[in-house]
């Protein structure tokens, strides 16, 4: 987002992300704190399938960029970590995330360490 942008918000309740074909592309930010993160993974992993068949020949569904920010207590409580972790490096640019952890106090570990803010 850029300073005067509109932007749309919501929390909780029943949401979804389900691009048509042909509609113009989005740009998503998605805030998740502890378990919240499972609707907004299955939409990281739907846009993940949208960028992979973006690659075919013929495809008319176009999404944006992806933006997670995601957090917990500790790293430890940070789910699907890995996996996320994954989709940045296969999709890089496209779909990102930064990790926050409030009260962590061993060390994090140097995969995530790029990724997370916070103590």
């Amino acid at each position: 987002c850029t300073l005067d942008s509109e932007v749309a918000l919501r929390v909780g309740g029943d949401f979804f992300f389900d691009p048509q074909p042909g509609d113009s592309p989005v740009n998503l930010v998605l805030i998740a704190g502890g378990v919240g993160i499972n609707p907004l993974f299955s939409i990281l992993l739907h846009i993940a399938d949208i960028h992979g068949y973006q690659e075919d020949k013929g495809n008319r569904h176009k999404v944006g960029t992806a933006k997670l920010y995601y957090s917990a207590k500790t790293t430890s409580e940070l789910l699907f970590k890995k996996n996320i972790l994954g989709l940045m490096k296969a999709f890089p640019g496209k779909i990102t995330c930064c990790f926050h952890v409030t009260q962590q106090r061993s060390q994090i570990s140097e995969e995530l360490q790029p990724h997370v803010t916070g103590k």
